[in-house]
């Protein structure tokens, strides 16, 4: 079976995207640990790989800027931002060129292991406004790898697979429900504390697509009865 490398953060887009992946390769998940505040998404994130029963690796790297508010904790996180008004400016959670950096890790793990795609589960519809989340920025980079690789020079190409870039987030989790995606083992929050904070962009954003959906947020559920006891 094709080979394909899933970036896997933990969250209810890559998981859903790593469920898209199995239906067509064997995928070898690829996760970060980059400094983010949030980082009990690694945890989520492994979890999440266990069972959709795929190998993954973890990656411990240092970024070395901290100018934004995921990776510097004096930084405040924007909340309560209406979601109508998401993705129209660059905020304070953007990383400089995160997207690029996990990419560059993907593609030489895949060149490494004869992979043919790597996914991501990116989104430019219902998004904060990461310019390393649009199609014009993906079609850019396959452009590099295609430029820039042994692959690429010898008309193997790895492809950059974006299956949910064009989905609202209510689309997205509809999807997943389909392909009975673990939703209740994903984690969004930026916050990262004990349960979401419900403020942050992505909190706000996951909380628009469940109810739009018509579902309620499971892991949201999961969290009001271990807050129980």
């Amino acid at each position: 079976m094709k080979r394909a490398i899933v970036l896997l953060s933990g969250g209810l887009d890559s998981a859903t995207t790593l469920w898209i992946a199995k239906k067509h390769y064997k995928p070898l998940c690829l996760i970060f640990d980059y400094g983010q505040r949030h980082k009990k998404e690694v945890n989520h994130a492994k979890k999440i790989a266990a069972e959709a029963k795929c190998v993954y690796k973890v990656m411990k790297i240092g970024l070395p800027g901290k100018t934004d508010s995921l990776t510097n904790l004096s930084k405040p996180l924007p909340v309560n931002r209406l979601t109508k008004n998401m993705g129209k400016s660059i905020p304070a959670t953007y990383v400089p060129a995160r997207n690029i950096i996990f990419l560059s890790f993907a593609v030489s793990y895949a060149e490494t292991v004869n992979a043919e795609a790597v996914f991501i589960g990116a989104n430019a519809v219902d998004f904060s406004g990461y310019p390393d989340c649009t199609p014009g920025f993906f079609r850019a980079f396959n452009r590099a790898i295609e430029k820039g690789t042994k692959s690429g020079v010898n008309s193997k190409s790895i492809i950059i697979k974006t299956p949910i870039i064009n989905k609202t987030k209510a689309e997205i989790i509809r999807i997943g429900r389909k392909l009975k995606v673990p939703y209740e083992l994903t984690w969004s929050c930026y916050r990262g504390g004990v349960k979401p904070c419900g403020k942050c962009d992505s909190c706000l954003l996951r909380a628009e697509g469940f109810k739009k959906a018509g579902m309620k947020d499971p892991a949201a559920s999961r969290s009001q009865r271990t807050e129980r006891g």
